[in-house]
């Protein structure tokens, strides 16, 4: 598919997207619970039987559910579970990050059906769109012409106000000022007509987790990411809170003490921009870091300390958020190995347990479940949640 192609597609099931509350509601119980029959959605959901039967067959021939196997045993005749039809609908998303941009197309399931990766030394525009308009074309040709047609939008997901990006080993700041005038749904409507979904990265990678990985567990917790830069995601009553101005659970900002007494943010103590800065101070390509698949077991003896340093600022953290909203969990995942997640949050657990807790409640200190390609795969959600799933917290945000 070239560009002219990709330009004609039309918005895909946008329009049927607009879905109305008890349809969305219901959507979002398989979501969380997975498949299961009309008589126990009803149940849990607070519908009558027939409201629910209708609701339902209408979602199954729009597509976006499909009957499991009768389930036998019970009293009566068997039930049929219903669930998310995996090819229900497909979405984009684009991460753009200081180091790179990944670009994945994502099914109503939480499946990636592809994702393609550009590494570079600063995010430029027009690169970052030349490679998406690109990289789209190149996605599409995994799907049927039917399938295509089931596209619901694009999700670019990017650091809040990407121009003030500073770092003390990477690019200067000028690097990234040419993103400040950037219009991107202008850019992006140049070659696709989807709507377009933006949110800030950390924010994005929560809402993968809220939704495809351990964060459906919970009804109420917040979430550490730690990439280049740390950053967070508040979710509430089921719902990732996005805030007034998209910038709710910048937790990043959350403020510490150096080791002299000076005033600092946690970004500046708990990001992996420090575990770069030494490796470079020793010699070493910090670019190992992001080489996929990851494994940094011959710089283990760089890893260990930052994991340490680390896991004390984030134990301080937890217990200053849940100080504010006493959250069942502090869920904590990033752009590392599985093993270093693993130690990172086992200290954090140790440390935290010698904290002084006094009128607080500690939280659970969980591991994420979804890992490097969390914000691309959260992206890549902001379509279908907007328009198919039930945002519980749509009135605070709009306050």
């Amino acid at each position: 598919m070239d560009g002219q192609e990709l330009a004609g597609l039309s918005s895909g099931v946008n329009q049927r997207g607009v879905r109305n509350y008890n349809e969305r509601l219901l959507l979002s119980m398989f979501m969380r619970h997975g498949p299961m029959p009309g008589s126990d959605l009803a149940r849990k959901a607070g519908l009558s039987p027939q409201t629910v039967s209708v609701i339902l067959r209408k979602l199954e021939r729009d597509g976006l559910l499909v009957r499991g196997a009768p389930q036998r045993g019970r009293v009566g005749k068997p039930s049929v579970p219903m669930d998310l039809a995996p090819e229900g609908v497909f979405s984009f998303g684009l991460k753009i990050g200081r180091r790179s941009a990944e670009l994945l197309l994502l099914s109503l399931s939480g499946t990636v059906i592809g994702q393609l990766h550009l590494s570079y030394r600063a995010p430029d525009p027009a690169e970052v769109f030349g490679f998406l308009a690109d990289g789209m074309s190149q996605l599409l040709n995994a799907l049927s012409p039917a399938q295509q047609a089931r596209l619901c939008g694009i999700g670019l997901a990017s650091p809040f106000e990407l121009w003030k990006w500073r770092t003390q080993s990477g690019p200067a700041t000028d690097d990234f000022s040419q993103w400040q005038n950037v219009d991107f749904a202008a850019e992006i409507a140049r070659f696709s007509p989807l709507p377009l979904f933006m949110c800030n990265d950390a924010t994005a990678a929560c809402r993968a987790e809220h939704l495809y990985g351990l964060g459906k567990k919970f009804r109420d917790h917040a979430y550490f990411y730690i990439g280049s830069f740390i950053g967070g995601g508040v979710v509430l009553n089921h719902t990732v809170f996005e805030g007034n101005q998209g910038n709710a659970g910048a937790l990043g900002s959350l403020r510490t003490t150096g080791p002299l007494g000076e005033s600092q943010q946690l970004i500046d103590v708990a990001s992996l921009h420090l575990l770069e800065a030494r490796l470079i101070e020793v010699g070493l390509d910090p670019k190992q870091l992001w080489h996929l698949p990851q494994d940094w077991t011959a710089i283990s003896r760089y890893v260990d300390p930052w994991i340490g340093e680390t896991a004390q600022e984030l134990a301080k953290a937890s217990l200053s958020i849940c100080s504010v909203v006493d959250f069942e969990a502090i869920l904590i995942d990033g752009a590392f190995p599985d093993p270093v997640r693993a130690e990172l949050v086992d200290r954090v657990r140790r440390y935290l347990a010698t904290q002084d807790t006094r009128g607080l409640l500690p939280p659970k200190i969980e591991a994420g479940a979804i890992g490097f390609h969390a914000r691309a795969i959260g992206a890549a959600s902001g379509p279908i949640f907007a328009q198919f799933f039930l945002n519980m917290n749509a009135g605070l945000a709009a306050v």
